[in-house]
């Protein structure tokens, strides 16, 4: 049986952060999904077309295990996103208290929702626990 996950996010821009979960992530699975979300709210920097391509083209370096990444856009429910899929785990990364705040709440919500789907959380390694995209983009 194969086991695919997803590791949503914005990724405006993709972040030294993002790629260290992604390749650990892909140690857990056989595909992961990378769902880059269209979220007009949150005033992406790079449209949705820069952001999948700048995905796949850092994803592409990555040693991956023997795992297939596939980048995908999804809008909407993330559960929904997930179900569509066939996820049987989500991804999640996890910085600082304040991210975990709000992935507990999450979390919860999506556990009503789809009780089949694991929400699974890999800290960010310590090099990378101050790099944020909004920081990136304010720096740029």
């Amino acid at each position: 049986m194969s086991r695919l996950g997803l590791y949503p996010g914005t990724f405006d821009p993709v972040t030294n952060g993002h790629l260290d979960i992604i390749g650990r992530a892909v140690k857990l699975v056989d595909t992961l999904v990378i769902g880059v979300a269209i979220n007009a709210g949150k005033g992406p920097l790079f449209s949705l077309e820069e952001r999948c391509a700048i995905v796949e083209e850092e994803t592409a370096k990555l040693d991956t295990n023997g795992a297939k990444i596939v980048v995908q856009p999804f809008q909407g429910l993330l559960m929904h996103f997930a179900r569509e899929l066939g996820a049987s785990v989500i991804v999640r990364g996890l910085r600082a208290v304040a991210d975990f705040e709000y992935e507990f709440q999450m979390t919860a919500m999506n556990q009503q929702l789809d009780r089949n789907i694991e929400t699974v959380f890999l800290m960010a390694d310590p090099r990378h626990q101050a790099i944020a995209s909004r920081l990136v983009k304010e720096i740029a």
